[in-house]
């Protein structure tokens, strides 16, 4: 690596970390914001912050393509102000050759994001997201639908209202089904605890069964449950699937797809992990357009409003792409991996036409 190309890259990296100056906390303001609705007695405005403080890598991570779209237009339009690009390209740096160092950086720069997601952001997001479930499980005005816990095993579908402070179950329904799809059983309780093996206790059980046209209704103190959830996959359940590092992920879709449960939100976070960085690339390449498009302006204005608009819709495309390969069972490959892809080929694309403009 020559000195001009140290020289780009120190600039491209001193623009995304700009942007991410710039973005950052902007974005954390939000969520805070967003935090302050979930504030009650027992989960404190200084508890949100704390969380709040926690997501801050997953954000860094999230935000990482607008990051670079607008880093890089800063760092080269910089230079390319400052009359620096052209004195690169008299030393014999073609467009194309510039762009290779530029894709050099958003490697590096892809990189260091992947080490902070997989060692930094997932175990800080998930502590944060334990600390809030500990805090609102104290609550009792707390909504706890959003902690309401599903699970499959077979025929059997088993509901758990949310866990209790010391991660116990609460409100548990269980239904069994005959292969007609009527019901057989359906229990009621309204705790457990756990034991050894997955064996698990229910407090305070209301059993009815269904036998042709006949139905019976006991009541039990306690009942013993062979469950299809263990403590750790109920606490794993309580997370969201982007806080999970690449081995939690392959560990758990496993354990679903043993188990017969549905896998394709977790498969999809599986595949963000390859599609973000992707994209992210796919940005700093379009770095090139939007610097070289007019080179002698002296302002970048217009180029950094465009390139905000370029990376909101972006993000907002991808956003959607996820969304509908969730919804309609889309293979994750194609709804999260190939919008990427194809964005890095339209980058390819035209910072080849413009080298070839040049």
């Amino acid at each position: 690596m020559n000195i001009f190309s140290r020289y780009l890259i120190r600039h491209l990296f001193i623009g995304y970390f700009a942007a991410a100056l710039l973005l950052v906390p902007l974005f954390t303001l939000f969520d805070f914001i967003s935090e302050l609705e979930d504030v009650t007695t027992s989960y404190s405005w200084g508890q949100a912050l704390l969380v709040v403080v926690y997501l801050v890598p997953r954000c860094l991570v999230n935000l990482s393509p607008f990051i670079a779209l607008l880093g890089g237009i800063v760092g080269l339009g910089n230079m390319s102000k400052n009359m620096e690009l052209t004195a690169i390209r008299c030393a014999g740096f073609s467009i194309f050759r510039i762009a290779l160092v530029v894709l050099l950086s958003g490697v590096m720069f892809t990189a260091s994001l992947a080490i902070i997601d997989e060692w930094i952001a997932s175990p800080l997001q998930q502590q944060a997201q334990l600390r809030k479930d500990t805090a609102l499980a104290e609550s009792q005005d707390s909504d706890s639908d959003a902690k309401t816990i599903w699970g499959q095993q077979g025929d059997e579908f088993v509901r758990i209202d949310h866990l209790d402070k010391q991660g116990q179950p609460q409100g548990i329904e269980i239904f069994d089904y005959n292969s007609d799809l009527t019901l057989k059983n359906y229990l009621s309780a309204e705790s457990a605890t756990y034991g050894e093996n997955n064996a698990w206790t229910l407090h305070n059980v209301k059993h009815t069964q269904w036998q042709g046209d006949r139905q019976s209704t006991s009541q039990q103190a306690t009942m013993p449950w062979v469950s299809i959830f263990n403590s750790n996959n109920l606490k794993q359940l309580q997370l969201s699937s982007e806080s999970y590092s690449i081995p939690q992920l392959k560990n758990y879709i496993h354990y679903l797809k043993a188990t017969e449960q549905p896998s394709m939100e977790y498969r999809s976070a599986l595949w963000q992990k390859l599609g973000r960085p992707i994209l992210v690339l796919a940005m700093v390449l379009l770095i090139i357009p939007f610097t070289f498009v007019n080179a002698r302006e002296t302002g970048m204005g217009n180029r950094l409003a465009l390139g905000v608009i370029v990376g909101l819709v972006t993000y907002i495309i991808y956003q959607i792409c996820i969304n509908l390969g969730l919804i309609f069972s889309i293979t994750p490959l194609i709804a999260v991996v190939i919008p990427p892809v194809l964005m890095l080929l339209a980058s390819i694309a035209l910072v080849y036409r413009f080298n070839q403009k040049k």
